[in-house]
């Protein structure tokens, strides 16, 4: 019940999972979740982070702008734990499915969304997760031996979704 993709390059994860997202939401599956959209801001200066929630038309700005120099984390927190907010209230509503756009430092870190995919799970909704490769260990620790690594093409992604969301439905 617990899927997660990794080992993509920079920028393709965030595709694959909205592509994934884009079919099943066309097929009429009701997901909680987010996923990512990154913004080009031009050659000089990092891209804007923007997280669409999957239950509703919100979309919110997840990174902040730290000047050209900076080298800290990007990372709006007050931002994520919006979306946090939106997705847990989107769950709440009867998701057939959870899709995370990324566990990340705030997850291995006990924040973010690692409280909704427990949340998830615990009602018997599946969940897809992104994984980069800095987290894999972080994510495979928390998931124990919940989690099914998935191959990295749509298809393949989008078939194991639809078959967990027929099993759920099942029980």
């Amino acid at each position: 019940m617990l899927g997660y993709v990794t080992g993509l390059g920079r920028g393709e994860v965030d595709r694959l999972m909205r592509e994934v997202a884009d079919r099943l939401r066309a097929e009429g599956w009701p997901l909680a979740g987010a996923v990512q959209h990154n913004i080009e801001t031009g050659p000089t200066s990092k891209c804007h982070m923007d997280l669409q929630v999957l239950s509703g038309a919100d979309v919110v700005r997840i990174s902040q702008d730290l000047g050209a120099l900076s080298r800290g984390c990007r990372l709006d927190p007050q931002g994520l734990e919006r979306v946090v907010g939106l997705v847990s209230a989107g769950l709440s509503k009867g998701a057939a499915l959870l899709l995370v756009n990324k566990f990340g430092k705030q997850e291995v870190d006990g924040r973010g969304f690692r409280p909704v995919i427990g949340e998830a799970l615990s009602s018997g909704v599946p969940v897809l997760v992104a994984v980069n490769e800095g987290n894999l260990e972080a994510f495979l620790t928390f998931a124990e031996d919940l989690a099914e690594a998935l191959p990295p093409d749509v298809e393949s992604v989008t078939d194991w979704c639809r078959a967990r969301m027929r099993e759920a439905a099942e029980v």
